[in-house]
């Protein structure tokens, strides 16, 4: 799958090109930040009228994620729905949805645009620890083992922003794995701060590609 290798707190983990962290080890994949039904809520508040196909395209993707892996355990870090009211999906994302998760153990973790869609079933949760890894939305400044999303980090290659993983010996974040989300840069100050010395961004697209983070340039006076 063009994915890249790499291990944290002793666990093997592989960044897909998809956006999605697998780890194969415990048969897990973990996704954030889907966002499913942004495009209605754009709409519904009086926003931009997007076109509205990112629920069937973001379901498409882990739809294949799903099937090449075969995982028995799916980990959605936060944000699944751009809100509560963006939940009540169509009849054909919902049985799409329900198939995906039947007989897997699947997991919501809370994030700040939705406190969990409890009317899909699966277990819900603020957070979660599994071996020596621990799943939240919001990454914090002491955390270790740690994987989470909410910052949407994105890098600027050649004049374009490419979304990506932010990897170093402590934490994890997640790129936005839905279709229509903005992004952080990667460079900026928030993500600097939180990523430690020799951490690195992992691009997604074709082939899974780390490349060193880079790091905002400091301000002369």
């Amino acid at each position: 799958m063009n994915a890249y290798a790499f291990e944290l707190a002793g666990e093997a983990l592989q960044a897909l090109p998809s956006g999605a962290l697998a780890w194969p080890g415990a048969a897990t994949l973990i996704v954030s930040d889907l966002h499913l039904g942004r495009s209605e809520r754009y709409a519904r508040r009086g926003g931009a009228l997007l076109p509205p196909y990112e629920v069937e395209d973001t379901l498409a993707r882990l739809d294949a994620d799903i099937g090449a892996l075969a995982p028995r355990r799916v980990i959605c870090l936060g944000d699944s729905f751009d809100d509560l009211a963006a939940a009540a999906l169509d009849e054909r994302a919902l049985l799409w949805l329900a198939r995906l998760m039947a007989g897997r153990h699947w997991i919501w973790i809370e994030g700040n645009h939705d406190p969990g869609p409890v009317a899909l079933g699966g277990e819900h949760r603020a957070e979660m620890a599994l071996g020596p890894l621990r799943f939240r939305h919001v990454a914090t400044e002491t955390g270790t083992g740690e994987i989470s999303g909410h910052y949407h980090p994105k890098l600027g290659i050649a004049g374009r922003a490419c979304r990506c993983f932010l990897a170093d010996s402590r934490r994890v974040i997640l790129p936005a794995y839905g279709t229509y989300t903005g992004g952080l840069r990667s460079d900026g100050p928030v993500l600097s701060a939180l990523m430690g010395p020799g951490a690195i961004a992992i691009l997604t697209g074709a082939v899974a590609r780390p490349l060193p983070l880079p790091r905002e340039a400091p301000r002369r006076c």
